[in-house]
């Protein structure tokens, strides 16, 4: 079996690759980066292997040769393993040298390139890395050398009269010392600055200055890692293209309390209007047994919940063609939308997704009709009492329960 070294992207966990998501969704092992994220293991299959190798600034869950033993390890058990990282493997993710010892073993490997945070979170962030007239050229750079090395391998004379775009990755906690080789390798200390924080996550801030001043500036605001800086004229672009400032959401962090399944779509509308979401479910639905339903013996089929549908189906024996001639009505249009994934258009759609909207349009046209409700096993009886009350036959089919999720 391979072992894949994928590039999870910036941080954003819509920016991995297809490739990369179909692979992490197969693994049967998923070694985490820390910065591949937190969302992106919650799309891990079930009984999926997890383990943290995650480095952080005094926090290191894994040294590098023990991440790079434990990819060996489980790469010869023939198991299908994942090394999620974040970014590009090969741009300062020390991939290379994970593939080295792949190698040296005999386990097969494959890269999976990502998007490098050291061009998405300038373009996130508002900043160019290349534009005409300012900058013709880019180059990037660690801003964090081995510290066992005696001497740095960076040379900052030549890269302060390199001109262009500079990036620097990890280089937070040097930055004062960082500009100050710039400046003395003759860069103007009025060169504009930016550090773009947490890049193309809700959570992004950007924060500006110039080179003489970009040191004393990221202190007094606090700025941390994850962090890319970006230092070159093309800074000064951010105040007229800057857009993830201006999502209507920006900044916010929103918990989402609906059980994983239901969640997508709210969390997919939320992202794009700029909120950190939190995925947080407290509730889980657990399928019940029920004996097979028979549709052709109703008039209509109430359904009322998105959760529904798709246990319907299986109750009616799996095929939709069993509704022929069957009246169906959803509670509000997710219900509806429900319904359509498995094939079916509800004839009667409340527009509020609440049982009385649907009593109401219901109501007067049930008289004398045979209606099966498709509910949860605990649920208000409104909507059974009400259509009864209007004259209607009703059987209910308790096909889930809710339950309190456990962390």
């Amino acid at each position: 079996m391979t072992v894949y070294l994928v590039g999870a992207g910036p941080g954003d966990p819509g920016l991995i690759t297809v490739r990369g998501l179909d692979l992490v969704r197969r693994a049967d092992v998923l070694v985490l980066d820390r910065l591949a994220g937190d969302q992106l293991p919650l799309e891990a299959k079930p009984g999926c292997l997890l383990i943290n190798a995650g480095k952080a600034p005094g926090k290191v869950a894994m040294t590098q040769e023990e991440t790079n033993a434990c990819l060996v390890e489980h790469g010869l058990t023939g198991a299908m393993v994942v090394r999620l990282k974040g970014g590009d493997p090969f741009v300062f993710g020390r991939g290379s040298e994970e593939a080295e010892a792949l190698h040296a073993a005999g386990v097969d490997y494959e890269v999976v390139p990502g998007i490098s945070s050291s061009i998405a979170a300038p373009s996130a962030g508002g900043i160019p890395v290349t534009h005409r007239g300012m900058a013709t050229h880019l180059t990037i750079v660690t801003g964090h050398e081995d510290p066992t090395k005696p001497d740095t391998q960076t040379d900052w004379d030549a890269l302060a009269k390199a001109g262009g775009t500079l990036v620097l990755l990890m280089g937070v906690g040097r930055l004062g010392k960082i500009s100050d080789a710039l400046i003395a390798g003759g860069r103007s200390a009025e060169t504009p600055v930016g550090i773009v924080e947490r890049g193309t996550l809700p959570t992004q801030r950007v924060t500006t200055g110039t080179l003489g001043t970009i040191a004393a500036i990221a202190a007094e605001q606090g700025v941390t890692s994850p962090a890319v800086t970006v230092v070159g004229d093309v800074v000064s672009v951010r105040e007229a293209i800057g857009w993830a400032d201006r999502l209507p959401l920006a900044g916010r962090v929103i918990a989402v309390t609906r059980a994983r399944a239901q969640a997508d779509g709210l969390t997919r509308r939320l992202t794009d209007l700029g909120a950190k979401v939190i995925s947080a479910p407290t509730i889980r639905t657990v399928p019940l047994d029920v004996a097979p339903i028979d549709a052709g013996t109703f008039d209509l089929i109430v359904v009322t919940s998105p959760n529904t549908p798709a246990l319907l189906l299986a109750a009616i024996g799996g095929d939709a063609r069993a509704l022929h001639g069957v009246e169906v009505a959803a509670i509000g249009p997710g219900t509806a939308a429900a319904l359509r994934e498995i094939g079916v258009v509800a004839d009667v759609v409340s527009e509020r997704a609440v049982a009385e909207a649907l009593l109401e349009t219901l109501q007067d046209r049930v008289a004398g009709k045979r209606v099966l409700i498709a509910r949860a096993e605990e649920a208000r009886d409104l909507l059974p009492d009400g259509l009864a009350n209007a004259g209607a036959t009703v059987e209910i089919s308790a096909l889930y329960r809710t339950e309190f999720a456990v962390p």
